[in-house]
């Protein structure tokens, strides 16, 4: 990766930073929500803490979701109206 020269450089290269995390982080949330959902069903009858703990963490776990969703597509319409190349492809892991 090269030193950005130019302002469309550096977006391009904060962009891609950020389409590179996004995978990671939806995942983390992702698995946050199964977790709560995995406390949830396998702790209905023998604790009341455990039960609300599964709700509270599908819950952030949604929020999370909807937020780097969000935020995926705001990069995305502030990446076409600045003149960017858009990249309507959902992000995926670099290959390697």
């Amino acid at each position: 990766m090269d030193t950005p020269t130019n302002f469309t450089e550096l977006v391009d290269l904060l962009v891609e930073l950020i389409q590179a995390a996004l995978p990671v982080l939806a995942g983390f949330a992702l698995l946050a929500f199964l977790w709560g959902l995995a406390k949830f069903i396998f702790r209905v009858s023998d604790d009341e803490k455990a039960l609300e703990d599964g709700k509270n963490l599908m819950k952030w776990g949604l929020i999370a979701l909807f937020i780097l969703v969000s935020f995926w597509a705001i990069i995305q319409v502030i990446q076409q109206d600045l003149g960017f190349e858009p990249s309507l492809e959902i992000p995926l892991l670099p290959k390697m």
